[in-house]
């Protein structure tokens, strides 16, 4: 019987514990700088977003590469000259969250996201405020920062770096299937 009883018994703390792990492929990340000659704006629809409910953890990572950009120069100049995408190909962050949230209730949800974000081989702490959204069986997670190029050794010719803000607008959004 305890043979029996053990397997099955670990079996479904694993189940119980698995359930509130969530991953989704098709999260999106994008960023936007306010130039006086253009706005440029670039969104990445393949960002992999994990959330674990019961640990309180949340991670994304991102191809550098699958940024688009309205126009295809810009998308060049981004991987080629700044983020270097071929020896940085990917951005993460790792971290958790503080604040509560009921996935059997519909509702909005106030949290705030800690951990480390990589990009062009630097690591920074971050932190900021972020939302998740209960909602038909849904959950969507939501954020919005700033970061500035110059903390992650990311090189802004001098031609153009009076011309463009210091800092870009970053927003995440994540969605998971709660099933």
């Amino acid at each position: 019987m305890k043979r029996v009883l053990l397997p099955v018994l670990l079996c479904w703390v694993y189940g119980v514990v698995s359930a509130q792990t969530y991953i989704s492929k098709t999260s999106q990340a994008g960023f936007y700088s306010h130039t006086w000659l253009e706005d440029i704006a670039a969104v990445n629809k393949q960002v992999m977003a994990v959330i674990d409910l019961s640990q309180k953890n949340i991670a994304f990572s991102m191809l550098m590469k699958e940024f688009v950009f309205e126009k295809k120069l810009m998308q060049e100049h981004f991987n080629e000259n700044y983020v270097e995408s071929d020896k940085y190909p990917k951005s993460t962050f790792t971290g958790t969250y503080t604040g509560e949230v009921d996935i059997t209730k519909d509702g909005t949800y106030p949290i705030t996201v800690k951990g480390k974000i990589s990009l062009h081989g630097v690591t920074r702490d971050l932190q900021a405020p972020a939302t998740l959204t209960v909602k038909d069986g849904m959950l969507t997670g939501t954020t919005s920062f700033k970061l500035n190029p110059k903390d992650f050794n990311i090189s802004i010719p001098f031609v153009v770096r009076d011309k463009i803000e210091k800092e870009n607008t970053v927003k995440v959004q994540a969605s998971w299937t709660l099933k």
